[in-house]
């Protein structure tokens, strides 16, 4: 889009903090004139990866417990990005971390960013393949399930009621659509 003037931020205060979120409002000037406040998580100082591991004919996901929904959800490996970290060091990192193995072989499907509205949060989607045992201790309080998931069963994947973030299903449909052009999978 062509034309359009940014608002003027007035003014940004923290309205509320905890220690893992801060609220900010922020005072917005639009060009036409008209006056706004709107609420935000402060912008994080660091990007997020979610890694989509296929070992052979298989997908590697984990079962970790999500205090969000207060159960067990599957998912793929994921974590925060550390200072000076590229995405594909942050991502083998997370896979010695949460399963047990590293990457040789990354394509990074695409950056995506959830809850635009109130956030900005970046998180890259890497596709991680040709795996070795290498295991670094992780953040995790209990370890995690690792669970395989046959390439041939995405489509029942897309449908179970445990794999149900909205940033995963984004990461199956991007691998789903890549291997299908590489010809990995029928369509």
């Amino acid at each position: 889009m062509t034309g359009l003037v940014k608002p003027q931020i007035l003014n940004i205060k923290t309205v509320a903090k905890s220690t893992i979120f801060e609220i900010q409002s922020v005072d917005l000037k639009f060009a036409n004139g008209e006056h706004r406040t709107y609420e935000r998580f402060r912008p994080g100082k660091y990007a997020a990866v979610m890694v989509v591991a296929i070992d052979g004919e298989d997908l590697l996901l984990v079962r970790e417990y999500a205090v969000g929904t207060e159960r067990y959800e599957l998912g793929f490996v994921k974590g925060r990005m550390d200072a000076g970290e590229t995405p594909e060091q942050s991502a083998n990192r997370e896979l010695q971390e949460e399963i047990g193995v590293g990457a040789k072989s990354w394509v990074h499907l695409r950056t995506v960013n959830s809850s635009v509205g109130f956030m900005n949060n970046p998180m890259h989607i890497l596709l991680a393949q040709d795996f070795y045992p290498s295991k670094l201790e992780g953040d995790e309080p209990e370890p995690l399930e690792l669970v395989r998931v046959p390439l041939a069963n995405i489509d029942e994947l897309l449908h179970d009621p445990d794999f149900n973030e909205a940033k995963n299903l984004t990461a199956l449909y991007l691998v789903r659509d890549y291997l299908q052009r590489e010809g990995r999978l029928n369509k």
